[in-house]
């Protein structure tokens, strides 16, 4: 059995005026999230794993939008029931913060075996709809950045 690495990207996929892509879990039903995912190998960059991950969850190219790494990094604890697919000993994962610009909302090609829907949403909804509690703040971060920009 392969396990996962313990460190993950997540990717605030967004326009210039504020509208944020979420994807409702198909594990989770009504659980709300911006694109996240694990390193699929321990050498594979952060900025590699935040577009294959925003292709294989969106069927969105990084490429037709602006790609930033924010440097900023959570850590947390994973929960009990997900903990089997890390290695033995493996209680924390950090998650590393990255923006998609897009010029403008687009169709979204979801991945059926993780996520039942999306929605392009402004920042204020997009952020209370998040039940993870870095996604919400990750997506605050994106407007105070916009604005102060």
């Amino acid at each position: 059995m392969k396990f996962k690495l313990p460190v993950s990207v997540l990717v605030v996929i967004h326009t210039a005026d504020l509208q944020v892509l979420l994807l409702e879990r198909a594990l989770r039903p009504g659980y709300w999230q911006s694109v996240t995912g694990s390193l699929d190998w321990p050498e594979e960059s952060l900025e590699l794993a935040a577009a294959r991950e925003v292709m294989e969850e969106t069927g969105i190219d990084a490429g037709a939008g602006r790609l930033t790494r924010w440097n900023v990094a959570y850590t947390f604890e994973i929960y009990l029931q997900w903990r089997h697919r890390f290695g033995p000993g493996v209680t924390h994962n950090v998650e590393h913060v990255f923006g998609l610009a897009l010029p403008a909302p687009g169709p979204v090609t979801i991945a059926a075996d993780e996520h039942l829907a999306y929605a392009w949403l402004p920042w204020r909804e997009a952020a209370e709809k998040c039940f993870s509690w870095s996604n919400r703040d990750a997506i605050r971060m994106l407007s105070e950045t916009v604005r102060s920009g």
